[in-house]
């Protein structure tokens, strides 16, 4: 049998990945703040959560926030109040975030388009509401103080470093669990779901379970970062849970380029940077910065960043692929 030929895109794809694990292994030691590195890795982590769902399954969610934001509080609560090693509140925040991605699921794919957005939406306020009202999540304020305590009563996470090495570790694996789901026969339905609904329904498939187990594994993933981010950063407060950070991991994962593994990575990258370099030169002006970037990405880079790289390599091999069949017709005439 003759091999499959590797594609250029698919060889800068893999030089592209081993780039990343060598950047990811040896960014303390070159200097970047690690806590920075750490918040960026956690959103990068929401994004591919959430495009999960949109770039593979093609459902469009405004209510992400819900479980990114639920479980941040989740996890805090038990670590800070309950004294739980940090393992089991990170735990406790993707359960209770699968639960609620579980009844926020069976709710919303019941429609299609912009009614299933407007359902996560509304559902999402729901939890907003409760985390503004609840005793437990310390209101307008929300809970601070949170310790990160010591994984498996081994390793303190007391260390920006070490916690980085664990953030970072977790995030990877999380990467490559993605990218094992959207490889399998249950990723390829997804895709077929995606592009064609009713004949994935014609061909016998139930639609609505692939959908629900999609928006569950979402929205686990979702809670895994927000659950990490508290760790990370010691608190939790009514903007994980607002609807501006549902619209944040939207604006990541379209300006990287939906569907693809590395888009929301980018995308997330290029949020988180912006907001940290600018918040404090420009002020509220930032989200302006950043929605003018986003219109010009999307007049310029309909598919985003990473998704016109790929288009532009695909174009070039069917080109490439034109010329050689092009060159064996001749030859053939010739002869």
């Amino acid at each position: 049998m003759t091999p499959t030929p590797v594609t250029p895109a698919a060889k800068l794809t893999r030089i592209v990945y081993a780039l990343l694990v060598i950047l990811l292994l040896v960014a303390p030691l070159v200097g970047l703040y690690p806590v920075f590195l750490m918040q960026l890795l956690c959103f990068a982590l929401f994004a591919c959560a959430f495009n999960l769902l949109l770039g593979f399954t093609g459902l469009l969610s405004f209510g992400h926030a819900a479980f990114f934001g639920g479980a941040a509080y989740v996890c805090g609560w038990f670590v800070e109040a309950q004294h739980w090693p940090p393992e089991l509140g990170i735990l406790a925040g993707v359960v209770v975030a699968s639960l609620l991605g579980l009844f926020m699921g069976l709710l919303a794919i019941r429609r299609e388009g912009i009614y299933f957005a407007m359902i996560t939406l509304a559902l999402a306020q729901m939890v907003f509401f409760v985390c503004l009202q609840a005793p437990f999540t310390g209101g307008e304020d929300g809970l601070q103080g949170v310790p990160r305590g010591t994984l498996f009563g081994l390793l303190s996470l007391r260390s920006d470093t070490v916690m980085y090495y664990f953030v970072a570790v977790v995030a990877v694996l999380s990467f490559l669990l993605i990218s094992r789901i959207v490889h399998s026969p249950y990723g390829q339905v997804l895709k077929m779901i995606r592009e064609n609904e009713p004949r994935a329904i014609s061909l016998g498939y139930q639609v609505e379970r692939y959908k629900l187990l999609a928006f569950v594994l979402s929205a686990a993933l979702a809670g895994l970062a927000g659950s990490l981010k508290t760790l990370v950063m010691g608190f939790a407060t009514l903007q994980d849970v607002h609807w501006a950070t549902s619209g944040e991991v939207i604006l990541m994962t379209l300006v990287g380029g939906v569907g693809s593994f590395l888009g929301p990575v980018l995308g997330s990258t290029i949020v988180v940077t912006l907001q940290n370099q600018l918040a404090d030169k420009v002020g509220a002006w930032v989200t302006v910065i950043i929605g003018v970037i986003f219109v010009l990405c999307v007049l310029a880079f309909r598919r985003g960043i990473v998704g016109e790289l790929l288009a532009y390599f695909e174009r070039r091999r069917r080109r490439s692929v034109a010329d050689e069949v092009g060159t064996a017709g001749t030859d053939t005439e010739a002869v």
